[in-house]
């Protein structure tokens, strides 16, 4: 019952996603993507501007590997200091490959910081998405008491959807840059940790 549900759901966010790949390859994605622009850029601000370009490094490369790093070193298990990491990289190759074939260029708005590279999907989003979310896995799946364990998968969670606002809010993706980046990092640990499950009851039996 678990895979078909699955299953279902990796066609329906497919399905969204091809929609969204659809809508930007005829350009008639612009008024929803200037849309959720004017809502997000109306509430500018130097104190919502300087919180926001905190909070997004959060999906930083850079500061994910040092988590990553941190993670192995502390996780008693350390086969899952090493399945976070292929994790990351997973996500990230997904990435590149998905910019490298849409090309599509960054938003002409006021950048409030500076980015390089091509814009869909949001890197930024599929590495919030991807690590952190598999991160709410493995607390969802470890031994921590369940108030605990809902405190901290609910602000994992809150942190990724911040992260994808700021790509907006920042002015360095559209909104279907980030929606499509979340739609393609649920997909892939969908199937990512559908395997793991697998491998770990293939090494208990």
């Amino acid at each position: 019952m678990k895979s078909k549900f699955k299953l279902i759901l990796i066609m329906i966010l497919t399905i969204f996603f091809s929609i969204i790949c659809y809508l930007i390859r005829s350009d008639k994605i612009i008024p929803f993507d200037t849309f959720i622009y004017n809502i997000i850029s109306s509430f500018k601000c130097n104190q919502l501007t300087i919180f926001f370009k905190f909070i997004t490094n959060f999906a930083n490369y850079i500061v994910i590997i040092i988590l990553c790093i941190i993670l192995f070193i502390f996780i008693k298990n350390k086969w899952y200091g090493v399945v976070i990491s292929i994790n990351i990289i997973n996500s990230t190759i997904i990435n590149k490959v998905l910019k490298a074939i849409f090309l599509r260029p960054r938003p002409l708005v006021l950048r409030l910081i500076k980015e390089g590279g091509y814009s869909f999907p949001s890197g930024h989003t599929m590495a919030a998405t991807s690590f952190y979310g598999f991160i709410i896995y493995l607390i969802y799946k470890s031994n921590i008491r369940k108030k605990y364990k809902l405190l901290l998968e609910i602000l994992l969670f809150i942190l990724i959807v911040l992260i994808g606002i700021s790509r907006i809010y920042l002015g360095v993706h559209y909104a279907s840059d980030v929606l499509a980046g979340y739609l393609v990092s649920i997909i892939y640990l969908i199937i990512f940790t559908t395997i793991l499950k697998k491998i770990n009851n293939k090494n208990m039996s």
